[in-house]
């Protein structure tokens, strides 16, 4: 009886002193258009993003990626690999308008494999 008591206090104490751990949040992903194409083909992809806000844009491309790249980087905004399937785009503050960057990917798909270039239009809101 008096262990049950010992491990019911211990528990109590335990949950009184907890700490929360607030977790990271990700950029949301992008609201997209995209024309998809095979690997070897080229593509594009138009985004809308927030003014002074981010989102992640995935590679619209059917199959796995192998590899990717930036090719160009965004004029009104900053473009930042996550992994070699994802990016983050995060536009300027106080600007809205449009901007592009390029992406260059190889992969394997269902039907071809190749190198890819992905144009990427942002609507920046």
């Amino acid at each position: 009886m008096r262990l049950f008591k010992i491990v019911t206090l211990a528990l109590i104490v335990g949950a009184t002193n907890s700490t929360t751990v607030p977790l990271a949040l990700a950029a949301p992903e992008c609201s997209k258009l995209v024309g998809l194409a095979d690997w070897g083909e080229n593509s594009t992809a138009d985004i809308s993003v927030a003014s002074g806000g981010s989102c992640q844009f995935s590679i619209p491309m059917r199959g796995t990626v192998s590899s990717s790249d930036i090719m160009q980087k965004p004029a009104h905004g900053k473009l930042k690999k996550l992994n070699a399937t994802t990016y983050e785009y995060k536009s300027k503050g106080k600007y809205k308008g449009s901007d592009t960057f390029i992406i260059k990917a190889t992969g394997q798909g269902p039907k071809a494999s190749g190198a890819s270039v992905i144009n990427v239009n942002a609507t920046i809101n």
